[in-house]
Protein backbone atom coordinates (compact mmCIF):
# COMPACT_ATOMS: atom_id res chain seq x y z
CA UNK A 1 0.00 0.00 0.00
CA UNK A 2 1.00 3.26 -0.61
CA UNK A 3 3.28 4.76 1.78
CA UNK A 4 1.81 7.52 4.78
CA UNK A 5 2.58 10.95 4.39
CA UNK A 6 5.22 12.10 7.36
CA UNK A 7 2.92 12.44 10.79
CA UNK A 8 3.32 14.58 14.15
CA UNK A 9 3.80 12.29 17.05
CA UNK A 10 -0.09 12.75 17.58
CA UNK A 11 -1.56 11.48 15.13
CA UNK A 12 1.27 8.65 15.21
CA UNK A 13 -0.25 7.47 18.44
CA UNK A 14 -3.46 7.96 16.96
CA UNK A 15 -2.72 5.86 14.08
CA UNK A 16 -1.52 2.97 16.00
CA UNK A 17 -3.26 -0.32 16.88
CA UNK A 18 -1.92 0.18 20.43
CA UNK A 19 -3.86 3.66 20.35
CA UNK A 20 -7.09 4.95 18.40
CA UNK A 21 -7.30 3.46 14.82
CA UNK A 22 -10.14 5.85 13.78
CA UNK A 23 -13.02 5.13 11.52
CA UNK A 24 -11.94 7.46 8.72
CA UNK A 25 -9.42 10.30 7.89
CA UNK A 26 -10.00 12.56 5.01
CA UNK A 27 -7.22 11.33 2.39
CA UNK A 28 -6.14 15.38 2.10
CA UNK A 29 -2.22 16.68 1.73
CA UNK A 30 0.13 18.92 0.36
CA UNK A 31 -0.91 18.76 -2.92
CA UNK A 32 -4.41 20.13 -2.35
CA UNK A 33 -2.99 22.74 -0.42
CA UNK A 34 -0.70 23.64 -2.90
CA UNK A 35 -3.70 23.96 -5.23
CA UNK A 36 -5.67 26.72 -3.22
CA UNK A 37 -2.97 29.07 -3.97
CA UNK A 38 -4.41 29.81 -7.78
CA UNK A 39 -7.46 30.43 -5.84
CA UNK A 40 -5.99 33.31 -3.59
CA UNK A 41 -3.84 34.30 -6.50
CA UNK A 42 -7.13 35.52 -8.74
CA UNK A 43 -8.45 37.07 -5.91
CA UNK A 44 -11.58 35.25 -6.90
CA UNK A 45 -12.76 32.86 -4.29
CA UNK A 46 -16.67 32.76 -4.84
CA UNK A 47 -17.70 30.23 -7.55
CA UNK A 48 -15.94 30.98 -10.29
CA UNK A 49 -13.35 29.66 -13.18
CA UNK A 50 -12.10 26.54 -10.48
CA UNK A 51 -16.48 25.77 -10.49
CA UNK A 52 -16.51 25.74 -14.01
CA UNK A 53 -13.61 23.22 -14.26
CA UNK A 54 -14.68 20.71 -11.47
CA UNK A 55 -18.24 20.78 -13.25
CA UNK A 56 -16.55 20.13 -16.54
CA UNK A 57 -14.38 17.15 -14.96
CA UNK A 58 -17.36 15.82 -12.96
CA UNK A 59 -19.41 15.87 -16.03
CA UNK A 60 -16.48 14.03 -18.30
CA UNK A 61 -16.03 10.94 -15.10
CA UNK A 62 -19.74 10.63 -14.66
CA UNK A 63 -20.94 10.69 -18.47
CA UNK A 64 -23.57 13.02 -18.00
CA UNK A 65 -24.88 15.75 -20.16
CA UNK A 66 -25.50 18.33 -17.73
CA UNK A 67 -24.94 19.37 -13.51
CA UNK A 68 -25.59 21.76 -11.13
CA UNK A 69 -23.00 22.03 -7.67
CA UNK A 70 -25.09 22.00 -4.35
CA UNK A 71 -23.61 22.94 -0.96
CA UNK A 72 -24.20 19.29 0.07
CA UNK A 73 -25.54 16.09 -1.04
CA UNK A 74 -28.64 16.59 1.14
CA UNK A 75 -29.29 19.86 -0.72
CA UNK A 76 -28.40 18.38 -3.85
CA UNK A 77 -31.22 15.37 -3.28
CA UNK A 78 -33.51 18.70 -2.39
CA UNK A 79 -32.86 20.28 -5.26
CA UNK A 80 -33.25 17.72 -7.76
CA UNK A 81 -36.53 16.83 -6.07
CA UNK A 82 -37.79 20.45 -6.38
CA UNK A 83 -37.04 20.96 -9.32
CA UNK A 84 -38.91 17.68 -10.67
CA UNK A 85 -41.92 19.57 -8.96
CA UNK A 86 -42.00 17.40 -5.81
CA UNK A 87 -44.26 19.09 -3.12
CA UNK A 88 -46.65 19.29 -0.64
CA UNK A 89 -49.39 16.14 -0.70
CA UNK A 90 -46.62 13.89 -2.78
CA UNK A 91 -45.25 10.93 -1.49
CA UNK A 92 -41.74 9.91 -2.62
CA UNK A 93 -40.59 6.12 -1.45
CA UNK A 94 -37.13 6.11 -0.32
CA UNK A 95 -35.35 2.38 0.89
CA UNK A 96 -35.37 2.12 4.48
CA UNK A 97 -31.68 1.36 4.78
CA UNK A 98 -29.96 4.81 3.57
CA UNK A 99 -28.27 7.82 5.42
CA UNK A 100 -30.75 10.41 6.84
CA UNK A 101 -30.31 12.83 4.04
CA UNK A 102 -32.50 10.52 1.30
CA UNK A 103 -35.22 10.90 3.58
CA UNK A 104 -34.94 14.42 4.87
CA UNK A 105 -34.88 15.72 1.42
CA UNK A 106 -37.77 14.54 0.37
CA UNK A 107 -39.14 15.90 3.95
CA UNK A 108 -37.73 19.36 2.85
CA UNK A 109 -40.12 19.40 0.07
CA UNK A 110 -42.98 19.27 1.63
CA UNK A 111 -43.71 15.68 0.77
CA UNK A 112 -44.03 12.43 2.48
CA UNK A 113 -41.50 9.59 2.50
CA UNK A 114 -42.69 5.97 2.61
CA UNK A 115 -39.86 3.57 3.15
CA UNK A 116 -39.43 -0.14 2.29
CA UNK A 117 -37.77 -2.73 3.35
CA UNK A 118 -34.42 -3.73 1.68
CA UNK A 119 -34.15 -7.39 -0.43
CA UNK A 120 -31.67 -9.08 2.30
CA UNK A 121 -29.20 -7.58 5.11
CA UNK A 122 -26.23 -8.62 2.60
CA UNK A 123 -28.44 -6.70 -0.16
CA UNK A 124 -29.18 -3.54 0.75
CA UNK A 125 -31.13 -2.47 -1.80
CA UNK A 126 -34.56 -1.34 -1.81
CA UNK A 127 -37.54 -4.73 -2.59
CA UNK A 128 -39.42 -4.06 -5.17
CA UNK A 129 -41.64 -6.80 -3.70
CA UNK A 130 -42.17 -3.93 -1.01
CA UNK A 131 -43.31 -0.99 -3.28
CA UNK A 132 -46.66 0.20 -3.47
CA UNK A 133 -46.75 3.04 -5.58
CA UNK A 134 -50.24 5.08 -5.17
CA UNK A 135 -51.69 8.10 -6.77
CA UNK A 136 -49.55 10.28 -4.75
CA UNK A 137 -46.27 8.67 -5.67
CA UNK A 138 -43.92 11.07 -7.04
CA UNK A 139 -40.89 9.52 -7.14
CA UNK A 140 -38.62 6.82 -5.58
CA UNK A 141 -34.60 7.23 -4.51
CA UNK A 142 -32.59 4.97 -4.80
CA UNK A 143 -29.36 5.29 -2.82
CA UNK A 144 -26.25 3.30 -3.72
CA UNK A 145 -24.47 2.36 -0.84
CA UNK A 146 -20.62 1.56 0.23
CA UNK A 147 -19.17 1.84 -2.88
CA UNK A 148 -21.09 -0.83 -5.50
CA UNK A 149 -24.17 -0.68 -7.58
CA UNK A 150 -27.34 -1.74 -6.10
CA UNK A 151 -28.31 -5.46 -7.49
CA UNK A 152 -31.76 -4.44 -9.02
CA UNK A 153 -30.42 -0.56 -10.34
CA UNK A 154 -31.75 -1.27 -13.83
CA UNK A 155 -35.26 -3.46 -12.90
CA UNK A 156 -35.76 -0.12 -10.26
CA UNK A 157 -35.29 2.32 -13.24
CA UNK A 158 -37.58 -0.13 -15.41
CA UNK A 159 -39.98 -0.35 -12.34
CA UNK A 160 -40.17 3.56 -11.97
CA UNK A 161 -40.64 3.60 -16.33
CA UNK A 162 -43.50 1.05 -15.63
CA UNK A 163 -45.09 3.45 -12.70
CA UNK A 164 -44.53 6.87 -14.52
CA UNK A 165 -42.57 8.31 -11.15
CA UNK A 166 -39.54 9.42 -11.32
CA UNK A 167 -36.18 7.90 -10.33
CA UNK A 168 -33.84 9.95 -8.22
CA UNK A 169 -30.41 8.71 -7.48
CA UNK A 170 -28.80 8.96 -4.31
CA UNK A 171 -25.38 8.09 -5.33
CA UNK A 172 -23.65 10.00 -2.50
CA UNK A 173 -21.32 7.17 -2.30
CA UNK A 174 -20.62 6.11 -5.40
CA UNK A 175 -18.56 8.53 -7.54
CA UNK A 176 -16.39 6.64 -9.86
CA UNK A 177 -18.75 3.64 -10.01
CA UNK A 178 -19.55 2.34 -13.33
CA UNK A 179 -20.11 -0.32 -15.44
CA UNK A 180 -18.45 -0.61 -19.13
CA UNK A 181 -21.69 1.07 -20.07
CA UNK A 182 -22.89 3.63 -17.44
CA UNK A 183 -21.91 5.06 -14.57
CA UNK A 184 -24.16 5.06 -11.39
CA UNK A 185 -26.30 8.25 -11.27
CA UNK A 186 -27.14 8.57 -14.78
CA UNK A 187 -30.21 5.92 -14.64
CA UNK A 188 -32.78 8.43 -13.36
CA UNK A 189 -34.27 11.56 -14.27
CA UNK A 190 -30.96 13.03 -11.83
CA UNK A 191 -28.21 11.54 -9.93
CA UNK A 192 -26.88 13.28 -6.73
CA UNK A 193 -23.04 12.87 -5.75
CA UNK A 194 -21.47 14.25 -2.13
CA UNK A 195 -18.20 15.36 -1.26
CA UNK A 196 -18.33 15.54 2.33
CA UNK A 197 -15.09 15.06 3.99
CA UNK A 198 -15.62 10.88 4.29
CA UNK A 199 -16.55 10.28 0.14
CA UNK A 200 -14.51 9.11 -2.20
CA UNK A 201 -13.13 12.52 -3.19
CA UNK A 202 -13.87 15.66 -0.56
CA UNK A 203 -14.34 19.30 -0.87
CA UNK A 204 -14.91 18.95 2.94
CA UNK A 205 -18.73 19.77 2.00
CA UNK A 206 -20.61 20.24 -1.52
CA UNK A 207 -23.04 18.45 -3.85
CA UNK A 208 -23.26 17.60 -7.65
CA UNK A 209 -26.57 16.92 -9.18
CA UNK A 210 -26.67 15.71 -12.93
CA UNK A 211 -29.13 15.21 -15.02
CA UNK A 212 -30.01 14.50 -18.79
CA UNK A 213 -33.21 17.03 -18.87
CA UNK A 214 -31.97 20.32 -20.31
CA UNK A 215 -35.16 21.72 -18.98
CA UNK A 216 -34.96 20.00 -15.72
CA UNK A 217 -31.31 21.61 -15.22
CA UNK A 218 -32.51 25.37 -16.05
CA UNK A 219 -34.90 24.94 -13.09
CA UNK A 220 -32.43 23.65 -10.99
CA UNK A 221 -29.86 26.96 -12.69
CA UNK A 222 -32.96 28.68 -10.74
CA UNK A 223 -33.19 27.11 -7.84
CA UNK A 224 -29.90 26.50 -6.63
CA UNK A 225 -29.01 30.51 -7.75
CA UNK A 226 -31.28 32.69 -6.00
CA UNK A 227 -33.97 32.86 -8.84
CA UNK A 228 -31.78 33.66 -11.80
CA UNK A 229 -29.34 31.85 -13.97
CA UNK A 230 -25.87 33.66 -13.31
CA UNK A 231 -24.76 35.91 -10.39
CA UNK A 232 -24.39 39.77 -10.93
CA UNK A 233 -27.54 40.84 -11.49
CA UNK A 234 -30.45 41.61 -9.88
CA UNK A 235 -33.15 40.86 -11.26
CA UNK A 236 -34.71 37.12 -10.51
CA UNK A 237 -37.13 35.94 -12.08
CA UNK A 238 -38.10 33.00 -9.70
CA UNK A 239 -37.53 32.19 -6.14
CA UNK A 240 -34.65 30.60 -5.76
CA UNK A 241 -32.19 30.30 -2.98
CA UNK A 242 -27.99 29.62 -2.61
CA UNK A 243 -26.83 26.48 -2.96
CA UNK A 244 -23.85 27.26 -4.36
CA UNK A 245 -20.19 26.39 -3.58
CA UNK A 246 -17.00 28.40 -3.58
CA UNK A 247 -13.71 28.25 -5.74
CA UNK A 248 -11.74 26.97 -2.40
CA UNK A 249 -13.77 24.10 -2.60
CA UNK A 250 -13.94 23.68 -6.21
CA UNK A 251 -9.88 23.75 -6.27
CA UNK A 252 -10.03 21.02 -3.64
CA UNK A 253 -11.98 18.94 -5.76
CA UNK A 254 -10.11 19.24 -8.77
CA UNK A 255 -6.97 18.05 -6.80
CA UNK A 256 -8.95 15.27 -5.46
CA UNK A 257 -9.88 14.42 -9.38
CA UNK A 258 -6.06 14.27 -9.40
CA UNK A 259 -6.14 11.50 -6.80
CA UNK A 260 -8.91 9.24 -7.54
CA UNK A 261 -7.13 6.61 -9.32
CA UNK A 262 -4.70 6.27 -6.07
CA UNK A 263 -7.85 6.57 -3.64
CA UNK A 264 -9.41 3.91 -6.11
CA UNK A 265 -6.44 1.52 -6.06
CA UNK A 266 -5.66 2.07 -2.29
CA UNK A 267 -9.25 1.01 -1.17
CA UNK A 268 -9.11 -1.78 -3.05
CA UNK A 269 -6.25 -3.08 -1.64
CA UNK A 270 -7.64 -2.43 1.71
CA UNK A 271 -10.68 -4.39 0.79
CA UNK A 272 -8.06 -7.07 -0.11
CA UNK A 273 -6.47 -7.26 2.86
CA UNK A 274 -9.32 -7.31 5.08
CA UNK A 275 -10.62 -10.55 2.92
CA UNK A 276 -7.02 -12.21 3.59
CA UNK A 277 -7.08 -11.71 7.28
CA UNK A 278 -10.87 -12.41 7.75
CA UNK A 279 -11.42 -15.46 5.68
CA UNK A 280 -14.45 -16.82 6.27
CA UNK A 281 -15.09 -15.84 9.75
CA UNK A 282 -17.38 -13.19 9.13
CA UNK A 283 -19.83 -12.25 5.86
CA UNK A 284 -19.00 -9.76 3.68
CA UNK A 285 -20.92 -7.74 1.73
CA UNK A 286 -20.56 -8.68 -1.73
CA UNK A 287 -20.06 -5.98 -4.60
CA UNK A 288 -21.54 -6.64 -8.02
CA UNK A 289 -18.71 -7.76 -10.31
CA UNK A 290 -19.81 -6.07 -13.06
CA UNK A 291 -19.41 -2.66 -11.70
CA UNK A 292 -16.46 -0.64 -10.62
CA UNK A 293 -16.00 -1.29 -6.82
CA UNK A 294 -14.62 2.02 -4.78
CA UNK A 295 -15.02 0.65 -0.92
CA UNK A 296 -16.51 3.25 0.44
CA UNK A 297 -16.26 1.39 3.39
CA UNK A 298 -15.38 -2.20 4.21
CA UNK A 299 -18.96 -3.89 5.29
CA UNK A 300 -18.90 -7.15 7.20
CA UNK A 301 -21.69 -8.70 9.08
CA UNK A 302 -21.91 -10.32 12.07
CA UNK A 303 -23.76 -12.12 14.87
CA UNK A 304 -24.40 -9.28 17.14
CA UNK A 305 -23.51 -5.86 16.06
CA UNK A 306 -23.50 -4.18 19.55
CA UNK A 307 -21.46 -6.62 21.50
CA UNK A 308 -18.49 -7.21 18.30
CA UNK A 309 -18.46 -3.11 18.08
CA UNK A 310 -18.42 -2.90 22.00
CA UNK A 311 -15.21 -5.31 21.71
CA UNK A 312 -13.58 -3.41 19.34
CA UNK A 313 -14.25 -0.19 21.16
CA UNK A 314 -11.84 -1.50 24.20
CA UNK A 315 -9.22 -2.88 21.67
CA UNK A 316 -8.94 1.32 20.60
CA UNK A 317 -10.89 0.56 17.59
CA UNK A 318 -13.53 3.17 16.37
CA UNK A 319 -16.06 1.00 14.73
CA UNK A 320 -19.79 2.32 12.73
CA UNK A 321 -22.74 0.41 12.64
CA UNK A 322 -25.04 0.45 9.31
CA UNK A 323 -27.38 3.05 8.85
CA UNK A 324 -30.25 2.73 10.95
CA UNK A 325 -33.27 2.41 9.88
CA UNK A 326 -35.22 4.67 8.49
CA UNK A 327 -38.40 3.77 9.76
CA UNK A 328 -37.24 3.26 13.50
CA UNK A 329 -35.71 6.73 13.56
CA UNK A 330 -37.33 9.38 16.00
CA UNK A 331 -37.87 11.91 14.35
CA UNK A 332 -39.94 10.04 11.64
CA UNK A 333 -41.95 8.43 14.00
CA UNK A 334 -45.31 10.05 13.49
CA UNK A 335 -45.46 8.16 9.46
CA UNK A 336 -46.97 5.58 12.15
CA UNK A 337 -44.67 2.41 10.84
CA UNK A 338 -44.53 -0.88 11.37
CA UNK A 339 -41.31 -2.53 12.74
CA UNK A 340 -42.70 -5.84 11.56
CA UNK A 341 -42.87 -4.42 8.00
CA UNK A 342 -38.68 -4.04 7.58
CA UNK A 343 -37.24 -7.24 8.68
CA UNK A 344 -34.61 -7.41 6.50
CA UNK A 345 -33.67 -3.79 7.53
CA UNK A 346 -33.58 -4.38 11.52
CA UNK A 347 -31.52 -7.20 10.47
CA UNK A 348 -28.95 -5.47 8.55
CA UNK A 349 -28.40 -2.92 11.47
CA UNK A 350 -28.50 -6.05 13.64
CA UNK A 351 -25.64 -7.55 12.20
CA UNK A 352 -23.47 -4.72 9.86
CA UNK A 353 -20.33 -3.23 10.68
CA UNK A 354 -18.51 -0.45 8.98
CA UNK A 355 -14.32 -1.27 9.59
CA UNK A 356 -11.98 1.91 8.79
CA UNK A 357 -11.21 1.56 5.46
CA UNK A 358 -9.22 5.56 4.93
CA UNK A 359 -5.94 6.29 2.50
CA UNK A 360 -2.76 5.14 4.81
CA UNK A 361 -4.24 2.73 6.50
CA UNK A 362 -1.62 0.25 7.10
CA UNK A 363 -1.39 -3.77 6.83
CA UNK A 364 -0.35 -3.96 10.58
CA UNK A 365 -3.79 -2.35 11.61
CA UNK A 366 -6.04 -3.76 9.49
CA UNK A 367 -4.69 -6.97 10.93
CA UNK A 368 -5.33 -6.00 14.04
CA UNK A 369 -9.02 -4.98 13.34
CA UNK A 370 -9.44 -8.38 11.78
CA UNK A 371 -7.93 -9.87 15.14
CA UNK A 372 -10.29 -8.18 17.18
CA UNK A 373 -13.43 -8.79 15.04
CA UNK A 374 -12.40 -12.65 14.88
CA UNK A 375 -11.77 -12.72 19.06
CA UNK A 376 -15.21 -11.16 19.26
CA UNK A 377 -17.25 -13.25 17.03
CA UNK A 378 -15.70 -16.23 19.23
CA UNK A 379 -16.80 -14.48 22.34
CA UNK A 380 -20.36 -14.17 20.86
Amino acid sequence: MQAKPSMNSAEKTAAHPSGVIPQFRSFVDKTDYANLSGVFENHHIAEGPYALQFEMRLLDLIGARYGAFATSGTTGLYLALRALGIGPADEVIVQNVTFIASANAVEMTGARPVFADVLSYKDLTIDLNKVRPSKKTKALVLAHLYGTANSNTEEVAEFCRKHGIYLVEDAAQALGVSSKMRHLGTFGRAGVFSFYADKTITTGEGGFVVTGDPRLFERMQYLRNQGRKKSGTFIHPEIGYNFRITDIQAALGLSQLDKLPTIIREKRMIYDAYRRWLKDSVEFLEPRTDYAYIPFRVVIFVRDAEKTMAYMARKGIEPRSLFYPLHRQPCYRHLGCRDGDFENSNLAYHRGICLPTWIGLAEEQIRFVSQAVMEAEKLA
